[in-house]
């Protein structure tokens, strides 16, 4: 639209801002009712929210559309006005007292501290009719939205990011075709500033590529670049305190829900005063579980630490991660759901295709299963698998009622999903079930169940009306699992159990998961059992793994399964076995090539007690000598083994006893230690620990 003769340059700005606003249907039909004087309207209208989300854009329409109605508008802006009463009414000027007047003011947080005088003298006299707009970062005081006086004349409206409708049209009418829509949108979490920054960018990206003969459009991985980041932030951000101030909002970032206890946990003393200031910021929200930041803020931060100080991104990732890992690990069973969650978020970027519907899990409760439900359970296992799978649902529930979880909607109180997980110390009734019977198939051709282990099962995962695909119920099945894992006391196996039609099998094989051979039949449908050996990769390696997969952007470096130090898996010994590995090992110690062949190098034993299998026999020997005749099996253990002496004859004369006596000692100190080092190995606790 050109610029025609007698028109302003003005004109048409407003007609092109025009065409470009989307959205706040909400927002301009109060405005527009307080303009027309409809009963129930309210004269003041309160806006804050965070920077960048289009106060000053909603002010810019609202003015036009007030001189469209013939009022007198008054701009003010407070980054420019003294913030005094005197500065405030001058900039006003005459039209203070003029019939119908519609003031705007914007920036209202660089004139903060002329809220009450705003509100207690000010804005009561103006005349009867006039209409005003604020907007800020800042909430109003309580004081004000408490006043009785103000409850039918101040509406207050936190402002929120575009819905994705009103997003992708922002993006239209900013010219970037619909195939590039996503990636911008899952960048900037509806923000309209960085909507706009970002259009602008990929629209250039594109003109470039067109112009270079590349006319793909933009691509699905879109990233933002470094400035249109460092642009967001300074809009979004505003001033920060200090150092500790920029570490507290970056934890904030990185975690899905920040508590002022993890922050204690991780910054100190400081954290009262550090969450105090986190939670006044307008683009931090509250929940009952701690703050989290906006999405665009949260993706910037991260964006921008990473690119900037990638070492100091990752010193606080293990930081964080190994706190978290803590509090799953501790946490009363009621917390451990929500745990669980808060870890798993970290991995969101590996995890996103099929982990998306965060935000979604207030929508569904996990309660555990009571009598009362059993009906309904039984009718969701018939509706999604069929009879034979019921009548199996059935059995399950008469056996392990305690492995059963329903999910709950918030919304009506039904039952729409449920979930089980059963754990497992025997084969019984195998011939009930086809996929327990599968399970423990493949438990024994491959490392058979140790005494006292046990294998568990996610038997169960169902949800009708999205049938095992992505859903809060699934997420919230997923996140039980694996707390239950994380948790776990002697766990050899685990199986994922999922309807086989390969939807799974890339995702759980990427997690260290990959399918069993047997694909079970149950009715008309088969199933996979993504299975896990957590002596051969324990937990603690496991989540190593995926914290590290978390620190590249690069989804090709990424190890499918595990991080080069855990590249060979643990070796699984059954007690025959280990035994005989104990003894050949304290006949090696003094021949290092013998040792290093010795399978006990591969055991969770020796892999996760910090040493080598040498100084690992050492430390055990020393522990021998706690207990009843325990120095003369020490003395005994160290002599043949440790000081390397020619023979038994010659060990039992350098300890002064006859032949048979240090036989004795020498026998039961081995079965001592054996029994020492095979509590630790089963139980992954420290030799100290396990004695």
């Amino acid at each position: 639209m050109g610029l025609r003769e007698g028109g302003a340059l003005g004109d048409v700005l407003g007609a092109a801002r025009d065409r470009a606003f989307v959205g706040r249907a909400v927002e301009l039909a109060l405005f527009r009712s307080a303009l027309t004087g409809d009963s129930g309207a309210c004269p003041v209208h309160y806006l804050h929210g965070p920077g960048g989300i289009g106060k000053s854009t909603l002010l810019r329409r609202f003015t036009r559309e007030g001189r469209r109605a013939g009022r007198p508008v008054v701009e003010v802006d407070g980054r420019t006005v003294a913030p005094t009463p005197q500065g405030f009414t001058a900039a006003v000027g005459e039209a203070v007292g003029e019939p119908g007047l519609v003031l705007m003011v914007d920036t209202f947080e660089r004139c903060q501290g002329l809220e009450g005088w705003l509100s207690e003298q000010f804005l009561p006299g103006l005349p009867t009719g006039s209409v005003v707009v604020i907007a800020g970062r800042l909430a109003p005081d309580p004081h004000w939205t408490s006043d009785p006086g103000w409850a039918d004349l101040l509406r207050v409206t936190a402002l929120r990011n575009l819905p994705p409708d009103d997003a992708a049209r922002l993006l239209h009418a900013r010219g970037l075709r619909p195939e590039a829509h996503q990636a911008l949108l899952s960048f900037t979490g509806g923000n309209p500033l960085a909507l706009s920054l970002a259009a602008a960018v990929a629209v250039k990206e594109e003109e470039a590529r067109a112009e270079g003969g590349r006319a793909e459009g933009a691509k699905s991985g879109w990233k933002p670049s470094q400035d249109v980041i460092a642009t967001l932030l300074a809009t979004l951000l505003g001033d920060i305190p200090s150092a500790a101030h920029r570490r507290a909002l970056e934890i904030c970032a990185h975690t899905y829900v920040t508590s002022e206890a993890l922050l204690r946990a991780l910054m100190g003393e400081g954290a009262p005063e550090l969450f105090a200031w986190l939670r006044e910021q307008p683009f931090i929200e509250s929940t009952d579980a701690g703050l989290f930041p906006h999405d665009v803020v949260r993706e910037a931060l991260e964006a921008d630490l990473r690119w900037r100080d990638p070492e100091g991104f990752a010193d606080m990732h293990r930081t964080v991660h190994q706190q978290l890992v803590e509090r799953v690990r501790t946490a009363p069973e009621e917390q451990m759901l929500p745990a669980t969650s808060t870890l798993l978020y970290l991995y969101r970027r590996e995890a996103s295709a099929n982990f998306r519907k965060w935000r979604e899990g207030g929508h569904v409760e996990d309660e555990p299963y009571e009598a009362a439900d059993r009906g309904r359970v039984l009718e969701l296992a018939e509706t999604a698998e069929g009879e034979e799978s019921a009548a199996i649902c059935r059995f399950w529930l008469d056996r392990q009622p305690e492995a059963f979880r329903v999910f709950r909607s918030t919304q009506t109180g039904e039952i729409v999903a449920f979930f089980a997980w059963l754990r497992l110390r025997e084969p019984l009734d195998t011939d009930v079930d086809p996929v327990v019977d599968a399970a423990w198939e493949h438990a024994r051709s491959a490392a058979p169940l140790r005494p006292g282990e046990h294998l568990a099962l996610a038997r169960f995962s169902v949800h009708p009306p999205l049938y095992q695909r992505t859903s809060a119920p699934m997420d919230l099945m997923h996140w039980r699992a694996l707390g239950e894992i994380f948790r776990a006391d002697r766990l050899a196996w685990t199986f994922v159990v999922m309807r086989d039609n390969g939807y799974w099998d890339d995702y759980l094989s990427y997690f260290a998961m990959p399918p069993a051979a047997r694909r079970p039949h149950v009715g008309q449908h088969a199933y996979a059992l993504f299975s896990h050996d957590w002596r051969a990769q324990p937990v603690g390696s496991w989540l190593e793994a995926r914290s590290n997969a978390t620190l590249t952007d690069d989804p090709a470096s990424r190890t499918p399964s595990r991080t080069p130090e855990h590249d060979e898996e643990l070796v699984v010994l059954s007690r025959p076995e280990f035994d005989t590995a104990v003894r050949d090992a304290l006949r090696a110690l003094r021949r290092p090539d013998a040792l290093a062949a010795n399978p006990l190098n591969r055991s969770r034993l020796v892999t996760e007690s910090g040493t080598n299998l040498a100084g690992l026999l050492a430390s055990a020997v020393d522990a021998v000598r706690e207990g009843r005749s325990g120095d003369k099996h020490h003395r005994a253990l160290g002599i043949t083994y440790l000081e390397g002496t020619p023979s038994q004859e010659a060990a039992a004369e350098r300890l002064g006893v006859p032949f048979s006596t240090y036989r004795r000692h020498l026998t039961s100190g081995i079965d001592r230690l054996t029994d020492l080092l095979w509590r630790s190995e089963l139980n992954g606790t420290r030799i100290t620990e396990a004695n």
